[in-house]
């Protein structure tokens, strides 16, 4: 049950026209943070409601682009109140000490046409990773982007789980986000 879903920085030619923007990103309607994982064998995935983030996307410096990402850790919801309680506990998420996950991208490296990687820090639980996360772009409304893109995480590396539920939770989690930018 981990979270957070961040990360991005962003660029890549659309079309042969350079493009940049800054964009700020939400819940909005059509935008997404997921994490998904296995549960006595059961794949399961669940949202998180609660997300804000800025990407500065630049398509003709795609090396100048940084994305920023912060996640509610308290906001994960398994569309039930008492798992909803639980993973918000100390031994899971921590969400009183620990309310938010975070990305920052450190680098920003092209990759084909209409995707690129963004390195980064994530922050979540109070430890860091360093992450490479692959993002596909394509055009969205109103001139802006659509930002894809999935990677996968150790909750046990972030001291997230219950003994209690060890065999039980897979240890692996993919967070998965589709996130859109319109140009304002």
């Amino acid at each position: 049950m981990i979270k957070p879903r961040t990360l991005f920085a962003a660029g890549l030619l659309l079309a042969g026209v350079a493009l940049a923007a800054d964009f700020t990103i939400g819940p909005a309607a059509g935008n997404s943070v997921t994490a998904t994982f296995r549960q006595e064998g059961v794949e399961v995935e669940n949202p998180f409601t609660k997300f804000t983030g800025r990407i500065a996307y630049d398509a003709a410096r795609v090396e100048a682009s940084t994305a920023m990402f912060e996640v509610e850790t308290a906001s994960f919801d398994f569309g039930d109140l008492g798992y909803n309680e639980e993973v918000r506990k100390k031994s899971w998420f921590d969400s009183a000490t620990y309310p938010k996950a975070k990305f920052q991208s450190t680098a920003v490296k092209a990759g084909t046409a209409g995707a690129f990687t963004a390195t980064g820090q994530l922050t979540l639980k109070g430890r860091v990773q360093t992450l490479s996360v692959p993002v596909k772009v394509s055009a969205g409304a109103k001139g802006g982007f659509v930002f894809d893109g999935s990677f996968t995480i150790s909750r046990k590396a972030f001291g997230i789980g219950d003994p209690v539920w060890e065999g039980v939770v897979d240890d692996k989690v993919t967070i998965k986000f589709h996130l859109t930018g319109d140009r304002k």
